[in-house]
């Protein structure tokens, strides 16, 4: 960012303002303008050094501070950065690109099922690995989502001990990860929902390692093939690839 946008940013900040109406605030005044996403990405960048400029959020930097130097939910996740940083345009689910993200657990941890669905398409990603390890979860992650990383902007995952490679996938992908506050499943509620539909054809007596990759594939189709109400009766196929043709 240059000079100027960072000077309004640090003092429109101090003044109580959020990224986003910082940068829509500079853009209808035809000042030189910088998207939000970028503005967090700054914000984040000066608080890993030392800088405090992530007080100044209105979604309480104090409460996010306190979080990232715990053990906060499952297992310590180093440099987990905290769903109230998330850039707030995630919230209206109105654009193509923001993930939820999961693991279903086979019967007696045999296996397990890592879940992608977007936001607001509705697309889901289903991969299987044999083990529930942090490093298989990061390569399922990339594999699935790279092919079509111009339209990954951020991944929302709980505190798993799983998602501690947060910060190879937030490289390979460009995208902003985040974690939800311990305990609040309702923060990823679309992705408990999307779960929910795939233990219909997977329950929890499901041993993963005997449930074959095209099993899995074949559930993933039915669910993206599946109209839904909240679309308009589109399928979450046809909502992706609309949506995503007119963005190129």
């Amino acid at each position: 960012m240059g000079t100027e946008v960072i000077a309004a940013l640090r003092e429109k900040l101090k003044l109580g303002w959020s990224p986003v109406q910082i940068s829509g605030h500079l853009k209808h005044h035809g000042n030189p303008s910088v998207s939000h996403e970028t503005m967090y990405k700054y914000i984040w960048k000066d608080k890993q050094s030392g800088g405090l400029l992530f007080r100044y959020l209105r979604r309480k930097g104090k409460k996010y501070n306190k979080r990232a130097k715990q053990n906060a939910g499952r297992g310590f996740i180093p440099n987990r950065v905290d769903i109230t940083l998330r850039p707030d345009i995630v919230e209206d689910k109105t654009r193509l690109g923001d993930w939820e993200l999961d693991t279903i657990i086979g019967a007696r941890h045999k296996g397990a099922i890592v879940s992608m669905v977007e936001r607001s398409s509705k697309l889901t990603k289903l991969v299987r690995v044999p083990r529930k390890t942090a490093k298989l979860v990061a390569e399922a992650l990339c594999k699935s989502l790279k092919p079509i990383e111009a339209f990954v902007h951020t991944l929302t995952s709980d505190n798993g001990k799983e998602f501690a490679y947060h910060e190879s996938v937030s490289a390979a992908l460009s995208a902003g990860f985040y974690f939800a506050a311990p305990y609040h499943s309702w923060e990823r509620g679309l992705n408990e929902h999307t779960n929910g539909l795939v233990r219909g054809y997977f329950p929890k007596s499901t041993n993963f390692l005997e449930v074959t990759e095209e099993q899995v594939l074949e559930v993933e189709n039915l669910l993206n093939n599946r109209p839904r109400k909240i679309l308009g009766f589109e399928t979450p196929l046809e909502r992706f690839t609309r949506v995503s043709e007119n963005m190129l």
